[in-house]
């Protein structure tokens, strides 16, 4: 008999897969390995930034009272006293009519309040002269004016990209405290694929799933345990999952979660005595998307069709991993954008279409049904069109998912 299936809305299955994400705790990272990890503590300024008043450029100091009058006609001359680079300090105090040569990111010396840039002077070597007057604190980076010690700067959750490690490097941050990654298996199931390795044979198609869902946590910054590939055979498949499900915190399956005679997983989750979360979801493609909880631990039954298992991760994989991770950004951004041709297809579903955008304007990319996998490798972006639909014409606005994006947005808005 064949199971009955209700689909739920999108965004509710979005909920219930993050609801039971649990966070896994922090560890140490070093600086130079914490790239792409989520901060698990805030950060706080430990001392101005910067940490002392200096020229932003290679000019000179003066006393700004000194300029008071100069003119094209009334040059003011000023004698140079020192010479100081950055990471010098000069011992010398600035008297009247004196300066100090100085190069950026140097501390202006005791007595100036104003740097003139070498390009407003005529310079004679031991003197030169300028033609305006300068205010204090002209030409100046003033103490703290970047940070001031103890103002909260990132939030735990952050993502930690480049910009993160120059101010944990600013504050002298060797090691900081992330979230602990979980530890992803992948398995593939059906007796119809291929290792990669393997020459074609009639009937046969290559495991593509694997490795493309391995690359998707890549580019999250996460490993993954692989466990080959399913025969669709009931009971060694269910050992398969059952000892994958005992080693990891979350597996993701591809293929099995339809309702033919070899899908097996709905019949894995029942025997391992699983939350389905649910079963169906109103979307197209990867309707039949799966997701289920065992002993803590996430079942992620994705389509065996490759658009699908790509879309199903990216929409319910994604968030889950981030959520167990503590980032407070979990979703792919969204934007909008024009459809730049027609998309003629009714939606009795949402559909997500595998899209090119270039910032204006998105066109589906390519061959588009559930089983492709050229618009996989044509897309950065997914086009989202509501169900209930009869589709659409080209220069209608539409929604579009960012694929790729190094930082996501904090909340599900579709």
């Amino acid at each position: 008999m064949v199971e009955h299936r209700k689909p739920i809305p999108v965004a509710e299955a979005v909920e219930r897969v993050v609801n039971k994400a649990q966070a896994l705790g922090t560890e140490r990272a070093a600086l130079g390995d914490s790239y792409g990890r989520i901060l698990a503590e805030p950060v706080k300024a430990t001392h101005d930034v910067p940490p002392f008043n200096r020229s932003p450029y290679d000019g000179f100091a003066i006393r700004s009272k000194d300029s008071d009058g100069a003119t094209g006609e009334n040059r003011k001359r000023f004698e140079v006293i020192d010479h100081i680079g950055a990471g010098a300090v000069s011992e010398k105090t600035v008297k009247e009519g004196q300066a100090v040569r100085i190069m950026t990111g140097a501390p202006l010396p005791a007595g100036t309040d104003a740097v003139v840039m070498f390009e407003q002077t005529v310079d004679s070597g031991a003197s030169f002269t300028i033609r305006k007057p300068f205010e204090p604190l002209e030409n100046v980076s003033l103490q703290g004016e970047d940070m001031k010690k103890g103002e909260p700067v990132i939030d735990g959750g952050s993502l930690i990209h480049p910009g993160t490690i120059a101010v944990l490097a600013t504050f002298g941050c060797a090691e900081v405290d992330v979230a602990k990654r979980p530890v992803v298996g992948i398995l593939a199931t059906g007796t119809e694929l291929l290792d990669v390795s393997e020459p074609l044979v009639p009937g046969k198609i290559r495991n593509s799933n694997g490795p493309m869902i391995a690359a998707q946590l890549a580019r999250m910054g996460l490993a993954c345990k692989t466990y080959g590939m399913s025969v669709d055979d009931l009971d060694e498949s269910f050992n398969v999952v059952k000892q994958a499900a005992e080693e990891t915190d979350i597996l993701i399956t591809t293929g099995g979660v339809s309702v033919g005679d070899f899908d097996f997983l709905p019949a894995i989750y029942e025997r391992l005595g699983a939350e389905v979360l649910f079963n169906k979801v109103a979307m197209r493609p990867g309707s039949v998307t799966t997701v289920a909880v065992a002993g803590g631990k996430y079942l992620f039954g994705l389509s065996g069709n490759p658009s699908a298992c790509f879309t199903g991760f990216e929409l319910f994989v994604r968030p889950a991993i981030l959520k167990m991770m503590g980032a407070d950004k979990l979703y792919l951004p969204r934007t909008q954008a024009v459809l730049a041709e027609d998309f003629e297809k009714a939606n009795p579903f949402t559909r997500f279409i595998r899209a090119s955008y270039d910032g204006a304007s998105v066109r589906p990319a390519g061959f588009n049904l559930s089983n492709a996998v050229s618009s996989i490798a044509r897309g950065n972006a997914l086009i989202v069109l509501p169900g209930g639909t009869r589709g659409y014409l080209a220069g209608t606005t539409v929604d579009v998912l960012l694929l790729g994006v190094e930082e996501g947005a904090s909340e599900w808005v579709l």
